[in-house]
């Protein structure tokens, strides 16, 4: 079995992993870290959420950083605030034993931006940010980023669905003769391709992991027949079977999530709801109460999940199935993290069969139905 000392990285590093209980590389991890430590490149890696891609890209980055100099020499962008906090605290554990101190900033919305200001004024060498954020701080002259040698694009499908085109493009547009990309994503739409077309060296390399399936090998498919009258019926009676388990069910809208969540906690289940109307403070007690398992199961919107990281999901419910593909790809994801496996399960109503049969084609996956007695 590869270790991380065959993949190159020094002793401190290792150390580090070894604390977090991370002991033997994933699949991402074996593809693009050696390459990554000798090279420096371009580089387009497809892989799924929860295949480790935050130590994939993170600590070759950090292995490129001079502390000596105190310039800005890595960028991460992610696409939502949740994401950024949890990789810049991963990097943060990464360097623990590591003699000389590399400091991480993080930028994102929801809070002051003078605060975050201040904190760049303190000798800074990774920023991980959102891409909104970002723009905003660049265009106050906040921070410097000319001298930038890494930029990671992380979730770059994500974020282009939620409608970051347009700011990605201008932080792209900046040093690109110094700089090397590394662009992570689950899926390829065109508006990815077009990314790498545009900014990123024709020779770079290209890893997928499992490319075949879109979607983690570890999670079984399932869907179960109902009718939107019995959808609460049937979601009490799959979480009642559940007790010992912790899950997130999807809504495709905000009013959904929140009815849902209202219905759910009136018939005595631990649960919290997470969508785009919550104030920020909100959104991070939820997260806070679902990671420390104070919360045994999270409503959830598609654009709200995008941060969630909690290992020992054991399943995902669809309240209803997503409009788009690589939601369905993205919902599951939650599940069947860092190697586990897990269950995704559909809620469909007469008529909807079809969607389910188009998820199996372009995804490559097989959906069982699931019988409830």
């Amino acid at each position: 079995m590869t270790t991380f000392s065959d993949l190159g990285l020094s002793e401190g590093y290792i150390k580090g992993l070894k604390e977090l209980n991370i002991i033997h590389p994933t699949e991402i991890q074996v593809a693009v870290i050696p390459t990554l430590l000798e090279t420096r490149t371009d580089l387009i890696g497809l892989a799924q959420t929860g295949t480790g891609k935050t130590a994939a890209f993170g600590l070759p980055i950090l292995n490129i950083i001079d502390p000596s100099k105190v310039e800005i020499q890595g960028l991460i962008i992610a696409p939502t605030r949740e994401l950024v906090q949890q990789i810049k605290k991963q990097l943060f554990k990464f360097t623990k034993y590591i003699d000389e101190r590399i400091f991480v900033e993080g930028v994102y919305g929801g809070e002051k931006i003078e605060k975050q200001i201040k904190a760049l004024t303190r000798p800074t060498h990774i920023v991980v940010a959102t891409p909104g954020r970002l723009i905003d701080l660049l265009e106050r002259k906040a921070l410097d980023i000319s001298n930038v040698k890494t930029l990671v694009l992380d979730e770059a499908d994500e974020m282009l669905s939620m409608g970051f085109e347009e700011d990605i493009s201008k932080i792209l547009e900046y040093n690109t003769f110094k700089r090397k990309t590394w662009l992570f994503s689950a899926t390829m739409p065109n508006e990815v391709k077009q990314i790498i077309k545009s900014y990123m060296s024709a020779d770079a390399i290209r890893v997928a992991v499992n490319k075949d399936a879109q979607v983690n090998k570890n999670i079984s498919h399932h869907y179960i027949n109902t009718t939107i009258e019995d959808k609460l019926y049937l979601i009490e009676k799959i979480l009642k079977r559940r007790q010992k388990e912790r899950g997130v069910i999807f809504c495709k809208t905000k009013a959904g999530t929140r009815t849902l969540t209202s219905q759910l906690q009136a018939k005595g289940f631990s649960v919290g709801a997470l969508e785009g109307d919550m104030q920020q403070k909100e959104r991070d007690k939820v997260m806070r109460a679902f990671k420390n398992e104070k919360l045994q199961f999270l409503v959830s919107t598609d654009v709200s999940a995008r941060g969630i990281d909690v290992n020992n999901l054991t399943f995902v419910l669809h309240h209803q199935l997503p409009d788009f593909l690589n939601y369905y790809t993205h919902r599951s994801g939650r599940t069947a993290r860092a190697g586990k496996t897990g269950e995704s399960i559909a809620l469909i109503i007469p008529g909807e069969k079809q969607k389910v049969i188009d998820a199996e084609k372009a995804l490559g996956i097989t959906f069982k139905e699931m019988k409830m007695h």
